[in-house]
């Protein structure tokens, strides 16, 4: 029987796992995303063209390469359907769970009204409604994808709910639907999606009963984790590399080797603690360098140095097997380069990440910067400084950078 590879984000997502996923999809028959919702998004680069994926597993760029999407995924399919549309058939390679749980546009409506009540202390979500899908999964009051396969049983359901719930969302603002406009919606959904939806648990230990090489994709980083992350400010799915166990049907026995995403700086998009950001013209260099505005917000990101204290955290949260170091070219012409070796916290110099991130202050080791890594794609052909920086990284975190990119292009990727 196989074992399922596994690639997650180290930091606060956007580190590049669109591209690795694309790189080592060419060698698996299977990608399986595992968590999260259309508030993910991988850009990635082949040639002159740029796909920008949300929630379709970016295996999809493999022609050889099967796409699942697992159980622990809440879908949008106004969104999902609008993706496909990027691909010509995709039936026989794409396969979605019908446990998976179905994102609808009042769930994006409650998302928006709760952050404009909170005001200056909204958390500073996508509003894409993440957050109130999951919600309502934990609560029990979700509906899944098979669910879709009834339109007329699930528009009562939903109906019903809204009518449970009316004093709610009246004081939100949030509006009931319409029965027949939400029944032709689902009705719609049902006849685009109804013949990919499956029993993907079944799919998965069947596919590993028959040795296929499987690729598990995450979706965010392992400082967005529900539970390790940087709660509140962090999304509402588990990001680390159990969650594709609960997200996939499958047990800790059946994971393989754990490749984890970290660009050789960091960036966060929205509120919340970011012990490393840069709020100077450095800053602003890394973010104009590293063309950092959201792919599905378009938001432009906070930018900052390397954490190896919150990156030691990831990798043992994660057991990363390898590190795969994004963007590297992204630090080309600057003179000084900066890492967060430790944080002062109340005090104290600590190197682990405590409960609350908010009263921590960075302490830096500082790194003489390189003139061109751009397009290398052999590790000696690095210049001294650029390798001497990698190396610092991996004695740090105590995990080899076995994968080093250094541009958006599929081929310029270092393998060690």
């Amino acid at each position: 029987m196989s074992k399922a590879d596994l690639i997650v984000g180290l930091q606060w997502g956007d580190e590049g796992k669109g591209k690795i996923v694309d790189h080592m999809a060419q060698t698996h028959d299977y990608v399986c995303r595992f968590a999260g919702g259309h508030n993910a998004g991988h850009t990635i680069v082949i040639g002159d063209k740029k796909y920008a994926l949300h929630l379709i597993p970016s295996g999809v760029l493999n022609p050889n390469a099967k796409n699942i999407v697992g159980n622990g995924v809440v879908l949008s399919p106004k969104d999902f359907i609008k993706e496909m549309d990027q691909f010509d058939n995709l039936e026989g390679r794409l396969f979605l769970s019908d446990k998976a749980h179905v994102l609808l546009p009042y769930h994006a409506q409650i998302d928006q009204a709760r952050e404009r009540l909170k005001g200056d202390k909204a958390i500073g979500t996508t509003g894409k409604g993440i957050g109130p899908a999951y919600g309502d999964k934990v609560a029990r009051v979700g509906h899944r994808l098979g669910e879709l396969l009834h339109p007329e049983k699930l528009t009562a359901k939903i109906m019903e709910f809204f009518a449970i719930n009316k004093p709610v969302f009246d004081a939100m603002g949030v509006e009931a639907p319409v029965e027949s406009e939400l029944l032709a919606e689902l009705q719609g959904y049902r006849d685009a999606l109804g013949t990919y939806i499956c029993d993907t648990t079944q799919m998965m230990w069947e596919i590993m009963d028959a040795d296929k090489k499987i690729l598990l994709e995450g979706a965010q980083g392992t400082m967005l984790d529900i539970d390790h992350g940087t709660y509140p400010y962090v999304t509402s799915s588990t990001t680390v590399s159990a969650g594709a166990c609960s997200g996939l049907g499958l047990n800790p026995k059946d994971l393989g080797k754990v490749t984890g995403i970290a660009k050789a700086y960091c960036t966060r998009v929205g509120n919340g603690p970011f012990p490393s950001e840069d709020f100077g013209a450095e800053g602003d260099k890394l973010r104009e360098n590293g063309h950092e505005f959201g792919t599905t917000t378009g938001r432009p990101r906070r930018c900052g140095w390397f954490d190896a204290v919150a990156m030691r955290h990831a990798v043992r949260v994660n057991g990363v097997d390898q590190v795969a170091l994004m963007k590297l070219d992204v630090l080309d012409g600057f003179d000084e380069i900066k890492v967060c070796v430790a944080y002062e916290f109340k005090g104290k110099e600590i190197n682990y990440v405590p409960y609350d991130l908010e009263d921590v202050k960075p302490i830096y080791k500082s790194f003489p910067g390189w003139d061109k890594t751009e397009g290398v794609r052999v590790f000696d052909d690095l210049p001294e400084t650029a390798k001497s920086y990698i190396l610092a990284l991996e004695e740090m975190i105590g995990t080899k950078m076995g994968i080093i990119s250094t541009s958006p292009e599929r081929e310029d990727t270092i393998i060690r």
